[in-house]
């Protein structure tokens, strides 16, 4: 159970922390339930999507949703994507990429994947239908940390230091994995439930967490907590993308 609240405490601004006081190892373990964290992070922006649909326009709609998740992450995942777009837009080596990873200052680059990214996920949930945006919603965003954890259990830690929060990730055993992978995949159903051929979305994800780890693993040579972060937030995007396609063709 600490480990589970381990996780809501990492991804979440719930102040557990206050009646539960997880160990090192507990953070270090919370991968496994990455997905998970997504039922309560997904299930609050589906429930303000649906909700704020019935009186409001839908973009608006879906702009409150993505704000109420803001709220509940404190904006986690995105300053990771802001982090991970400065330091592999900028280029150069190992070394600069990662010393302007850990830079806290914004730069052109993060600005405009912020921008990119919040375009594509307003336009692409707003030509949705409200109950099918919502079930995306509540899929993609559990099967994004199911596959943004992967680069944990594949790729090494970049940084020779550590992280800078002291959290070394612990790879989970088989039993484990097919834990998380549940809590990734169980969400689909209300997706599936409305056209099996959603599932092919689920295609996109899957491509885009492999090429980010290939260019990791080549560029820096592992992952640090943006590239975690900025991972989520892409694959995501690319998924609701390939709802996107499957709805309008």
């Amino acid at each position: 159970m600490k480990k589970l609240v381990a996780a809501v405490i990492l991804f979440t601004r719930l102040p557990l922390w206050r009646w539960v006081n997880p160990s090192q190892s507990d953070y270090s373990d919370t991968v496994v339930f990455w997905p998970l964290t997504g039922w309560l992070t997904g299930g609050v922006t589906a429930l303000a999507l649906v909700g704020g649909a019935t009186i409001l326009p839908m973009q608006c709609a879906v702009i409150l949703a993505l704000v109420a998740r803001l709220l509940l992450t404190g904006a986690l995942h995105e300053d990771g994507l802001a982090d991970f777009c400065d330091g592999f837009g900028c280029g150069g080596d190992k070394a600069r990429i990662l010393g302007i990873m850990k830079d806290s200052h914004i730069g052109t680059y993060g600005v405009i994947g912020l921008i990119i990214y919040y375009l594509l996920t307003v336009s692409l949930l707003s030509s949705l239908p409200p109950v099918c945006a919502a079930s995306a919603v509540f899929a993609t965003d559990p099967f994004s940390k199911l596959c943004a954890a992967q680069i944990t259990n594949i790729l090494p830690y970049a940084r020779p230091e550590g992280a800078k929060n002291r959290i070394s990730y612990a790879r989970p055993g088989w039993v484990k994995l097919v834990f998380q992978i549940l809590c990734g995949c169980l969400p689909l159903f209300f997706l599936l439930s409305l056209s099996p051929w959603f599932a092919l979305a689920t295609i996109m994800p899957v491509v885009t967490a492999v090429l980010l780890m290939l260019m990791m693993s080549r560029r820096i040579g592992g992952y640090t907590g943006d590239c975690c972060g900025a991972t989520f937030l892409l694959c995501e995007v690319s998924m609701l993308l390939g709802v996107s396609i499957m709805v309008n063709y």
